[in-house]
């Protein structure tokens, strides 16, 4: 009988398998933002990755890219619902928020990890699976919270020892400016038609002020000579953006001010921003956000102040990779067992190091194929361990086990009673006891 030959199945292009050792350092990298969000008193939460489609175009706006261009949109066949795979997470806080009334008692802090889906060419730090992890403040309408906000991510790239990550800010005002700005804009790109490349004429009159953020050089000194929002702001904007701009001199960061920084999102206004490297060459955005007072009624809740901000896992630990060493996420004691026989023992020693809190890799073989304890020692060192704790069986009669250093003092030995394995264990520093 022929066997029957299957096609080898794969991922879908764009969507990545995140494998060992790689996942650890994405671990290492959530652990830090989750321990910096409880500093800052911002709280997780878990929404659903498919949505309602009207959520996105609504909360998005129908003519932008992302809803015109890259979502990944479908009909449940089983009820007709149009879903979507949510293309960013802010429209589904947003929309929580609202649906269990969050902010009856007050405003809330929230924080969010999780995959997002846009279809668009696969490239570095670019994927049409990729990951962010936001923070938005919802009920604030201060502009200490959006100081509040842009302090987090920086504490965050100063805990991750990333260098040369610059801040852009810009204010986007509020609807009647943006309208008096947009009528300006129009009549300006009008007057310079024949310089619009075909996406900017597309959206002269549906959205011009994404014309504002074209990443056509030819276009650059066109942009550059466009009416400036800034000078349509009324008191009150110029108010907020100047008071922002006070708590971030007051501690320490350094920003410029770019006119040109609209964010490819309609919900916007007042304050935008965004964390900027040269390093990931044209996928330099690191974290962008700004205020977006107006969603939350856009989706149907009660009218309530917000800002947020998001970053990319993929792009962040890009940029460590370039700047920065992350920690390998290596076993700290590695288990070697001349003799599989003993295993019942030395598993009930192990489990002893490891709620002492100590990381442990044991040794595992086959019956026929168990390894020597040369080759045991290789896959010790390899590795990474700080030490070898070996089951030898003359030692294991005596009731004792050998201790021996990997790294520093690389060969020294002594030996351990096994009674005194977890009080041993127990006096390793926590830094070191964690692997990442």
């Amino acid at each position: 009988m022929t066997e029957k030959k299957f096609e080898k199945l794969t991922a879908v292009k764009g969507m990545n398998d995140i494998l060992p050792p790689e996942s650890a350092r994405w671990e290492w990298l959530e652990e830090k933002v989750r321990g910096l969000m409880a500093r800052y008193a911002y709280r997780n939460i878990r929404t659903p990755i498919v949505e309602h489609t009207p959520l996105f175009v609504r909360g998005l706006g129908e003519v932008t890219d992302v809803v015109e261009k890259e979502m990944y949109s479908f009909e449940d066949r089983l009820n007709g619902e149009a879903l979507t795979l949510r293309p960013e997470n802010t429209a589904g806080v947003v929309r929580a928020v609202a649906e269990h009334s969050m902010l009856y008692d007050g405003g809330k802090r929230l924080y969010y990890m999780g995959p997002m889906f846009r279809h668009e060419r696969p490239q570095r730090g670019r994927y049409r699976q990729f990951h962010q992890i936001g923070a938005e403040a919802l009920g604030f309408p201060g502009p200490e919270v959006d100081a509040e906000l842009i302090l987090l991510a920086h504490h965050l790239w100063q805990a991750l020892a990333l260098k040369d990550v610059r801040l852009e800010l810009n204010s986007l005002g509020q609807p009647p400016e943006r309208q008096a700005h947009r009528v300006a804009l129009i009549a300006y790109l009008e007057a310079h038609a024949d310089q619009l490349d075909e996406d900017a004429k597309r959206r002269l009159h549906s959205n011009p002020l994404r014309i504002l953020d074209t990443k056509n050089p030819a276009m650059k000194a066109l942009v550059a000579g466009a009416p400036r929002l800034l000078d349509y702001l009324g008191e009150a904007s110029l108010a907020h953006l100047n008071a922002l701009r006070a708590i971030l001199d007051a501690n320490g960061v350094t920003y410029t001010i770019n006119p040109r920084l609209v964010r490819g999102l309609d919900y916007y206004n007042l304050t935008v921003f965004e964390f900027i490297t040269d390093s990931l060459g044209s996928q330099g955005t690191l974290c962008a956000g700004g205020r977006y007072d107006d969603l939350i009624a856009q989706i149907g809740g009660k009218a309530a102040p917000a800002v947020g901000w998001a970053f990319g896992v993929e792009r962040v630990l890009e940029l460590l990779k370039e700047q920065a060493s992350i920690p390998e996420p290596l076993p700290w004691v590695y288990a070697i067992v001349p003799d599989a026989q003993a295993m019942p023992q030395v598993m009930r020693a192990l489990n002893e190091v490891r709620r002492a809190g100590v990381s442990v890799q044991m040794h595992a073989g086959s019956a026929d194929a168990w390894g020597s304890m040369k080759s045991q020692f290789k896959k010790a060192d390899a590795s990474g361990a700080q030490w070898a704790l070996i089951f030898g069986a003359d030692e294991m009669a005596r009731g004792e086990l050998t201790l021996k250093a990997l790294r520093d003092g690389v060969g020294a030995q002594s030996t351990l009673p096994l009674t005194s394995l977890a009080a041993w264990a127990s006096g390793l520093s926590p830094a070191a006891a964690s692997p990442a």
